[in-house]
C-alpha cells in the first residue's frame, strides 16, 4: 500500500516540476533581430557587442498626411511602428495590405505606443485630397495610421536605401523601376528594423502582432 502511495507522490513532483520547467521556458522570450542589409539577414546583437552602435537606423524623413499634416522622424520618436508601401489605385496586393494594415490599426486604436505608416509609391498621383478619400473610405483613423505622399525621389531612396523595400534586393532595384512590395517592416522606438512579413498573409500578420509584443518590453 505504501509503495502505490510513494509512486504516485513522485508522479505528482514530476508533472509539477516539468510543469514549472515549461512556465520558465515559455517566460524568457528571445529577443527580435536587427535587420542592418538589404537581404534581410536576422542579426542577434547584445548591447555589449561592438557593433550595437552601429546598427541600422531609419534616418529623417519629411512627408505629409492625409490632413496635410507633416509627418517626420520626431512623429516615430520613441513609437514602434509598421511601414509599408501602397498606391491608392492598385488592384492586386495592395487592397489586401490595406485590410491587414486595418487589423493592426484595431489591435492597437488606443495604444499611444504604436503607429502605421504606408508610404505612397505613386505621390504625384496620390495628392492628399485622393489619400484623404481613401482614408475615409477605408476607415483610417487620423494621427494612428498616417497615408503619406511627398517627393518621389524622397520616398524611393528611403524605401530602397533605408527600409530595404522593393520585388529585388533592397537598393539594388534600379532607381527608375516601380516600386511593389508586400512588406510589412517593423521598427522599435529607436528606428531600428526588428521584422519584415508578408503583408497579404494572415499567419505574418499574428506573428507581427507577437513581435510587437515582444518590442514594448524592451527599453
Amino acid at each position: 500500500m505504501i509503495r502505490p502511495l510513494i509512486n504516485s507522490a513522485f508522479l505528482l513532483l514530476v508533472l509539477i516540476v516539468g510543469c514549472k520547467s515549461k512556465q520558465v521556458a515559455n517566460s524568457t522570450e528571445l529577443p527580435l533581430p536587427f535587420f542592418n542589409k538589404p537581404d534581410f539577414t536576422p542579426e542577434w546583437i547584445q548591447k555589449t557587442d561592438s557593433g550595437y552602435a552601429s546598427i541600422h537606423t531609419i534616418p529623417a524623413f519629411s512627408f505629409t498626411d492625409q490632413d496635410g499634416k507633416t509627418v517626420t522622424e520626431k512623429t516615430v520618436e520613441g513609437k514602434i511602428y509598421v511601414a509599408d508601401f501602397f498606391f491608392t489605385r492598385c488592384g492586386s496586393i495592395c487592397p489586401k495590405l490595406t485590410a491587414d494594415m486595418s487589423i493592426l490599426q484595431n489591435k492597437y486604436k488606443n495604444d499611444d505606443e504604436v503607429l502605421l505608416l504606408s508610404h505612397s509609391v505613386t505621390p504625384g498621383m496620390d495628392s492628399v485630397p485622393v489619400l484623404k478619400a481613401y482614408a475615409i473610405k477605408k476607415g483610417v483613423i487620423s494621427g494612428k495610421w498616417h497615408l503619406l505622399t511627398g517627393n518621389r525621389d524622397s520616398i524611393y531612396t528611403l524605401a530602397k536605401k533605408q527600409y530595404f523595400a522593393g520585388d529585388t534586393v533592397g537598393y539594388y532595384q534600379t532607381g527608375n523601376q516601380f516600386l511593389h512590395t508586400e512588406n510589412f517592416i517593423l521598427i522599435d522606438k529607436h528606428h531600428r528594423i526588428r521584422g519584415v512579413y508578408n503583408g497579404t498573409l494572415p499567419l505574418e500578420m499574428e506573428r507581427l502582432i507577437e513581435d510587437i509584443g515582444t518590442l514594448k518590453k524592451e527599453d
